[in-house]
């Protein structure tokens, strides 16, 4: 269950994952997901301000089922306000087929080994078990590096589940922030490959192994993360989502460096005036050693707004 929550962690980091899923032909029809009821909810929203600068701080879950409504009230009113729309990477990253390319690139194994061959025999045998689960070839993503294969595998489940980044927070964000608002990014796409790609292989294969060995749970634990956010209750989602990054080189990859990096950031930020609006993963601003755990050891006072 710890390698699984460690997969699942992830998630909340991806804002590109669906976009390069597609790369894979095997990804690119997922099964229609059965209507559900419309999700709503209020999700958590903090705010850091002095005499002249507003920063808000809002976590963001990148996949969600259609229909979903969280924007109401004090999201939309701090979106509207914005001077300053600033996400992971910025919104048109992942469109330029350039930069699609490069992902491709920096995925693909070029030694001649295939991905199976990389595992041990038990983890072999559980990952060609899931992909059969899945309905897909045990040779799909054999030309790929771990990381790339475990991105797609944590994301195929709910992809037939009705998740989309199409209904994603992030592409609602953008849409609700002033037309004349800057847009910029925290990272960008490279480095946020970079940091997949330069994880040591057993991190790799630790990332590929919590979906593969937990298939049938990736969406019903998706569904309890979703709920909480939709709750605003931040301590259930930290428990959901990072409580299980065991692995030391995931931990501090995905979450604690980029973490301390950002508060920096809004830190440095609050030194110039205007509005900022900032989405992360949500997971970014949950439990311990998260970006408001960093502000405040730097003296910043975060307040909670909804």
């Amino acid at each position: 269950m710890k390698r699984f929550k460690a997969g699942i962690a992830a998630l909340g980091v991806l804002a590109f994952s669906l976009h390069f899923g597609a790369a894979v032909p095997a990804l690119a029809a997922p099964e229609e997901a059965e209507a559900t009821a419309p999700l709503v909810g209020k999700p958590a929203l903090w705010k850091i301000a002095d005499e002249d600068t507003t920063v808000y701080l809002f976590g963001t879950i990148h996949a969600l089922p259609e229909g979903a409504r969280w924007s109401d009230g004090p999201i939309e009113t701090a979106l509207a306000g914005a001077d300053e729309l600033v996400t992971e990477i910025p919104m048109d990253a992942a469109k330029d087929p350039a930069a699609q390319q490069m992902v491709m690139g920096k995925a693909m194994l070029t030694d001649g080994s295939t991905l199976r061959d990389r595992l041990s025999e038990e983890d072999r045998a559980s990952y060609e078990a899931a992909l059969a689960t899945l309905g897909m070839p045990v040779a799909t993503f054999d030309r790929f590096e771990p990381w790339f294969a475990g991105m797609n595998m944590a994301m195929i489940p709910l992809m037939k589940a009705g998740y989309s980044m199409e209904n994603g927070v992030e592409l609602a964000v953008d849409q609700l922030a002033a037309d004349d608002a800057i847009r910029t990014g925290l990272e960008t796409l490279d480095q946020q490959i970079d940091m997949f790609d330069s994880l040591p292989e057993q991190s790799q294969i630790a990332f590929l192994m919590a979906p593969a060995g937990n298939i049938d749970q990736i969406a019903p634990l998706m569904e309890r993360m979703t709920s909480a956010w939709l709750e605003g209750d931040s301590d259930r989602l930290a428990e959901l989502m990072n409580l299980g990054l065991d692995d030391e080189h995931l931990a501090d990859a995905l979450l604690y460096k980029r973490n301390a990096k950002w508060a920096a950031w809004v830190d440095d930020r609050m030194d110039r005036p205007g509005t900022v609006f900032i989405a992360v993963g949500a997971g970014h601003l949950a439990g311990s050693k998260s970006v408001q755990d960093f502000l405040g050891e730097r003296g910043v006072t975060v307040t909670r707004v909804q």
